[in-house]
């Protein structure tokens, strides 16, 4: 087994297994990506591709409190006058985004929401404990949830992701209402999810990697047109809905009012 400390991530490999696990290490920022985190995760998905010890991955986030909080807010991103061009940092931190069709297990315990749907929307199912947490944020900051729900609306039904996504910070979803409506495929004690990820893809690992990958890529191209045409949508609505970001700190400075109902 090797260990490969990437800056905001830690990368363990089993050659004897072929699994490999990728920690996002920001636990004290509740594993918010950054664009260090960006690059380093292209980086990761696209060495992945060149690696044949690694025929399966689990992906999961630092500490107990959070698999991923999205984007992180200090991160700068300068967007261009043009409503049909957004630039979106996220949009390149997945593992399909980056050409790699082995398949990701997602390991999730804590808060699970905005950005990280990303990654989550880019896994091939999720296992999750009972700590986990989903939701989707934007709407409370006066901001457009656009690539998330695209994304969320492959894996959940019409009505749980338009409620996750428009209720924004009023409420959370539960781990047990994951599970019931199948985002999360598979439901653990605290501290088990990456135990039952690396198991499931440990048997994905022992399977002929053509066979595998191959699934991998008929499952994706089974969502492609949806994909295409919703994330075509995604910078006008971007453009259209969003408040100045002035106004989206205010919003988000009050961010600590009321506590979120779990459902």
């Amino acid at each position: 087994m090797s260990e490969h400390p990437r800056g905001t991530l830690r990368v363990t490999v089993d050659k004897e297994t072929g699994v490999a696990v990728v920690v996002l290490h920001r636990p004290e920022r509740l594993n918010a990506i950054d664009l260090t985190m960006v690059a380093e995760l292209r980086e990761n998905w696209r060495q992945f591709r060149f690696d044949d010890a690694v025929r399966a991955v689990v992906l999961t986030g630092a500490g107990e409190r959070a698999f991923s909080t999205g984007i992180d807010r200090d991160a700068v991103v300068p967007q261009p006058s043009s409503p049909y061009m957004q630039d979106d940092p996220l949009l390149a931190v997945g593992p399909k985004a980056n050409d790699l069709w082995k398949p990701v297990v997602a390991a999730v315990a804590g808060m699970a929401c905005g950005g990280a749907f990303y990654l989550l929307g880019e896994s091939e199912f999720v296992v999750a404990d009972t700590t986990a947490a989903f939701f989707d944020p934007h709407t409370a900051y006066g901001m457009v949830s656009a690539y998330e729900s695209v994304l969320m609306a492959q894996r959940m039904p019409y009505g749980e992701v338009a409620r996750m996504v428009l209720m924004g910070n009023a409420e959370r979803m539960g781990a047990q209402r994951a599970y019931e409506i199948g985002l999360v495929s598979e439901l653990v004690e605290p501290g088990r999810a990456v135990e039952a990820a690396v198991r499931c893809a440990s048997v994905l690992a022992g399977y002929p990697a053509a066979a595998v990958q191959g699934t991998v890529r008929a499952l994706w191209a089974a969502g492609e047109a949806g994909r295409a045409q919703g994330w075509a949508q995604a910078p006008h609505l971007v453009a259209l809905g969003n408040l100045p970001g002035e106004r989206q700190a205010e919003l988000f400075a009050g961010r600590g009012r009321g506590e979120p109902r779990i459902r």
